[in-house]
C-alpha cells in the first residue's frame, strides 16, 4: 500500500488532541505493542472503550475536553473520549483522526446530536472507524479490522455519517465541552450538526474510500 501523503497532520498534537504531554505519552507508551501497528490500535482503543467512563453512563461530572483532562479524570462526553484516543494513537506512531455522526437522541424523538468517534490508520487497511464511546447493553463497539463494529448503527430517519476525517476537533463541540460545567446541562446543548461548508470540506480522508 502506498503512504497516504495526507498522514502529517493526522499525527500532529493541537490544544485538545496534546500529543506531546507527558502523561499522554507514558500511557501511549505503556499501550504500544512494538512493531505492530495493529495491536497498539487495538490496545488504546480498549483502554479508552473500557477505562474511560461516558459520563451519561456513570451520571458524573467532571465535563472533560482535552485529551489530558479526559485522562485525569477517567470520564468523558463521546468527543472528548475521542480526543483522548486520537492522542494515545498519535502519540505512539499512529495517524489519527476524528469522525462525527448525527443520531438521533431517542427513538420517536425528533432531537438529534452529533456522535464523535475516531479513524485510525492501519498500514494494512487504510482507515479505520473505531468507537470508544463505551459499551453497555445494546452497545457492543469492538477492533474488529477490516470489519467496522461501530457503536451505533444508523437505523432512525434524519441519522447519517459524516465522511470526512478531521485533523483537530469541530469547533463547536470544544465550546460546548468547555463551557459547561455540568453533564446533565450540557447534555442539553449538545450539537446536532456540521455546517455544511465543514461536513463537505475539500481534501480531507474519507473512510469511505480508504484502500
Amino acid at each position: 500500500m502506498k503512504p497516504d501523503p495526507a498522514l502529517p497532520p493526522y499525527l500532529a498534537g493541537c490544544r485538545v488532541i496534546e500529543v506531546a504531554h507527558p502523561a499522554i505519552r507514558a500511557q501511549a507508551e505503556a499501550l504500544r505493542v512494538a512493531g505492530d501497528a495493529r495491536a497498539t490500535a487495538e490496545q488504546c482503543f480498549l483502554f479508552v472503550r473500557d477505562q474511560i467512563d461516558h459520563c451519561v453512563d456513570v451520571r458524573r461530572n467532571p465535563v472533560t475536553c482535552t485529551a489530558s483532562e479526559v485522562l485525569a479524570e477517567r470520564v468523558g462526553y463521546c468527543y472528548a473520549k475521542s480526543h483522548l484516543l486520537a492522542a494515545l494513537l498519535r502519540a505512539a506512531g499512529l495517524p489519527a483522526g476524528l469522525c462525527y455522526q448525527r443520531l438521533r437522541l431517542a427513538p420517536g424523538r425528533d432531537q438529534f446530536c452529533l456522535h464523535g468517534l475516531n479513524a485510525v490508520y492501519l498500514p494494512r487497511h487504510g482507515w479505520y472507524r473505531i468507537d470508544a464511546r463505551g459499551n453497555k447493553p445494546g452497545v457492543d463497539a469492538a477492533f474488529v479490522p477490516p470489519k467496522e463494529q461501530l457503536a451505533f448503527a444508523l437505523q432512525q430517519p434524519g441519522e447519517h455519517d459524516f465522511p470526512g476525517i478531521w485533523a483537530e476537533p469541530w469547533p463547536e463541540v470544544i465550546a460546548v465541552l468547555e463551557s459547561q460545567q455540568d453533564w446533565q446541562q450540557a447534555l442539553e446543548v449538545l450539537p446536532d450538526r456540521l455546517p455544511q461548508a465543514v461536513a463537505l470540506a475539500a481534501g480531507q480522508p474519507d473512510w469511505r474510500h480508504s484502500p
